[in-house]
């Protein structure tokens, strides 16, 4: 792939990136359409994921292809929007052949938003179609669009101290070689400048407060949170690269860009979180994978969309964003 880099997953050759945000209530879904196919993997990190087709990328599973990755809102029910990514692919003639069928792959995870508003409202099928016509190759927007549009960060000491978290993007160009990711930020831990250490969006001293209350200096100091509600958080993910992989090297793949969420937030992956991270490998560069070295920048552009996710955050009522604290990047 030639041409300047938009610093967004769809930097990698054959992606395009499509979001819907619901105009009802901050919530919404985003897709990830890789229509020809790519290999993929996954790794599952928090211990309350929401999650479907994630067995199917089992290196040892018989599919070695998908057509699309699902991120999206609404907790579990969020997953019925994988069927509208679905219904798009077939429509436009994507998928596994299996005799005269084709059957678009479609794995999919969710976040926890249903904080605000009228919670029967969240992304369905309808959605996760309207996201696949909206996808392109151009630059996505970040912030609060999509399945960053509800999404919270800092809320290990309770969401009315929390603040807004969001969906970010990052890509470096290495060697000949592109990685990306796409990430939606919804953490129960602080989000931290891994430069210095800052927090630059966390658990906040008061529910009117707009002071950081450092969340591991916190429990450190023996303040404790009162009440931690399971399956309330969850930051999800897609990295992807133009290298050749194969399925077990993609699942390391997704495996290794952890680190990038480790290093920016914390607590990550706890019980209470449902972290996972999709990996897509497209080979359209046509070179070979160095791992170590695809997997050292996946940790890095992870990091970058984590923090390209706070920085493009917009507050909404009761939840600060970076921004409204002077905390911008």
């Amino acid at each position: 792939m030639s041409g300047a880099l938009h610093d967004a997953l769809t930097d990698v050759a054959g992606l395009t990136v499509g979001h819907f945000t619901h105009p009802a209530r901050a919530t919404g879904c985003s897709v990830v359409l890789c229509p020809a196919g790519a290999v993929a993997g996954v790794d599952v990190r928090g211990g309350a994921p929401g999650t479907r087709e994630t067995d199917l990328l089992a290196p040892e599973n018989l599919i070695d292809r998908v057509h699309a990755v699902l991120l999206s809102g609404g907790s579990a029910f969020g997953l019925d929007a994988a069927g509208g990514v679905m219904r798009w692919l077939e429509e436009h003639g994507h998928g596994y052949a299996v005799g005269a069928a084709r059957v678009p792959i479609v794995p999919a995870a969710v976040l926890f938003d249903l904080w605000h508003g009228d919670l029967r409202i969240r992304p369905d099928a309808a959605a996760g179609y309207a996201a696949c016509a909206a996808a392109s190759g151009a630059k996505p927007e970040q912030g609060n669009v999509g399945a960053g549009a509800g999404a919270a960060v800092g809320k290990l000491f309770g969401i009315e101290r929390a603040m807004k978290g969001g969906i970010g993007s990052a890509s470096v160009r290495v060697g000949g070689i592109t990685v990306a990711a796409l990430v939606a930020v919804n953490a129960i831990g602080d989000v931290i400048d891994p430069a210095d250490g800052a927090v630059l969006a966390g658990a906040r001293t008061g529910a009117d407060s707009r002071h950081l209350l450092h969340s591991a200096a916190a429990l450190l100091r023996g303040e404790l949170p009162a009440r931690l509600q399971a399956g309330t958080a969850t930051t999800i993910g897609v990295i992807a690269t133009d290298a050749r992989l194969d399925k077990s090297q993609c699942r390391k793949l997704a495996g290794m860009a952890h680190d990038g969420l480790a290093r920016c937030i914390t607590p990550a992956h706890t019980p209470h979180d449902g972290d996972t991270l999709f990996a897509l490998a497209t080979g359209s560069s046509g070179e070979a994978a160095n791992l170590t070295l695809i997997g050292a920048l996946a940790a890095e552009v992870t990091t970058r969309a984590v923090l390209s996710a706070i920085h493009h955050a917009i507050g909404l009522p009761g939840l600060p964003a970076a921004r409204d604290l002077g905390g911008a990047l």
